[in-house]
């Protein structure tokens, strides 16, 4: 079910502002895999949240699924390496992730790819973002969550016990190391009511 997005009272008074990196919250996963995690990241997201679904070219895709084409259960728009962002604050928040993790990247962000979940029914399935070099290179990818919290889960490759995390508001959580080799995350369907999210997912050059 949809609910509108109900502001979250933290989120500030509609500017927007980032929080030091350095109180992020490192969790070391299994095989090589790390999150980091920082609640709040980014103060004014609610009104940032309202200026990307205005303003971004929302695509609907279509995908093959066993013996049928279904559509893709979320909204998307993806950035390429030299396409103008949508908001400088999107800028903005990629030039602070590079800086800050630069040295332990080794290189910076580069792209940006936005999904819309409209609702409880929008979800995206268990998965890595390991097409390119993210297959056989250990990398990272920063999602900042804006809009409605919803669940994001983790878990090993090939299955076992997931860990949730709950994003949105301005949530930052960055997944590095072999995360997208030898975990999977998925944001699952809920049947309670819930309003809209976006998330912000900036990756380097070559991974998807």
């Amino acid at each position: 079910m949809s609910t509108p997005l109900q502001g979250s009272l933290l989120d500030g008074f509609g500017d927007t502002e980032f929080g030091s990196l350095r109180a992020a919250r490192r969790t070391v996963l299994e095989h090589g895999a790390w999150v980091d995690v920082l609640p709040g990241w980014l103060s004014g997201a609610d009104a940032l949240f309202e200026r990307l679904v205005d303003d971004v070219p929302w695509q609907a895709e279509r995908r093959p699924m066993y013996d049928r084409v279904v559509d893709v259960p979320r909204l998307l728009k993806f950035y390429a390496e030299h396409e103008p962002l949508p908001d400088p604050i999107l800028a903005d928040a990629r030039e602070a992730l590079s800086e800050h993790y630069r040295r332990e990247l080794g290189e910076s962000f580069r792209t940006a790819g936005l999904c819309y979940y409209r609702d409880g029914q929008d979800s995206v399935a268990w998965h890595g973002d390991n097409f390119g070099r993210g297959a056989t290179q250990d990398t990272m990818i920063a999602i900042v969550s804006i809009g409605a919290p919803r669940a994001l889960l983790l878990r090993p490759r090939g299955g076992g016990e997931s860990i949730r995390y709950q994003v949105g508001h301005g949530d930052l959580l960055v997944m590095g190391g072999s995360c997208q080799r030898t975990w999977e995350h998925a944001v699952p369907k809920t049947r309670k009511p819930t309003g809209p999210r976006i998330s912000i997912q900036f990756r380097p050059r070559g991974v998807r």
